[in-house]
């Protein structure tokens, strides 16, 4: 990993570890019979059949599935950018289906973190502006935002770059600026979809450090949406979606696909 991409919060590490023998363990993310119907003229489409899942704090969790097996659209009900059509998806024991716009657009600035796969960054704003647009829908004074924004880029190895735009990176700089825009509201956790999926093998594994970085180091719940099997090796658990069910659920010690045996994913 490039000098200076590693998060480094030793305070934090120390008190928010994730300790899978701990039985307390702090559930930030529970969903509940979560179905989802897309009704294609006469036709219903299940993407979802009645999912069960609690995503506890300070985990990194990898949802994986072929295409086409749900696993985007429960991702989505995860972020609140799409209701179930059935069962519920709580946040801190809040059910979010429940909140009016204004609540959701609250909850989903300040207490989670996207990261997209084309990154989404606003290409006439710089590294750092891209970095300060979240704060400044959170209503963060703009010296905070500034300063807080030129900290979390250096932490991703990117102090050198705030003045530059997006056009003038590379892919792996660009989701760089990614993750440090998902991190700028502190955000209790962080959703990443495909945040892999357009780079080359070495920039996706040093991506892939600087999220487990986010757990480790800072408490951060990172839930991934991905193919990339690289992350196997990597995440706390790793959730396999199948025709919109969840098939299984398995610890990483637990996984018996090597990485890289792409031909086994199911």
């Amino acid at each position: 990993m490039p000098t200076g991409a590693t998060l480094s919060n030793k305070d934090a590490r120390d008190f928010l570890y994730f300790d899978e023998q701990t039985a307390a363990r702090r559930v930030v993310v529970h969903a509940q019979g979560v179905k989802k119907v897309y009704q294609m003229g006469k036709i219903e489409v299940h993407a979802l059949r009645g999912i069960d899942l609690s995503v506890y704090a300070g985990e990194y969790l990898a949802i994986m599935g072929p295409s086409g097996s749900g696993k985007s659209t429960f991702f989505n009900m995860i972020g609140g950018l799409d209701k179930p059509s059935a069962g519920k998806v709580f946040i801190d024991e809040v059910d979010i289906a429940q909140l009016d716009a204004f609540e959701l657009a609250w909850l989903r600035c300040r207490k989670i973190g996207y990261i997209f796969q084309s990154f989404n960054l606003i290409p006439v704003m710089t590294c750092l502006e891209n970095v300060m647009l979240p704060m400044t829908f959170a209503g963060v004074p703009s010296e905070e935002a500034f300063e807080r924004s030129g900290e979390i880029l250096k932490a991703v190895g990117l102090g050198h770059r705030l003045t530059h735009k997006p056009s003038q990176m590379s892919g792996g700089q660009q989701q760089r600026i990614a993750v440090a825009r998902a991190l700028a509201n502190r955000p209790a956790i962080v959703l990443a979809d495909e945040p892999t999926a357009n780079l080359d093998v070495r920039t996706g594994e040093e991506i892939i450090e600087l999220l487990v970085g986010l757990t480790e180091e800072m408490g951060v719940t990172v839930i991934s949406a991905t193919h990339d099997m690289k992350m196997l090796d990597k995440c706390d658990r790793v959730v396999w979606i199948r025709d919109g069910r969840c098939d299984r659920i398995e610890d990483r010690a637990n996984i018996d696909i090597q990485v890289g045996d792409v031909s086994n994913v199911h």
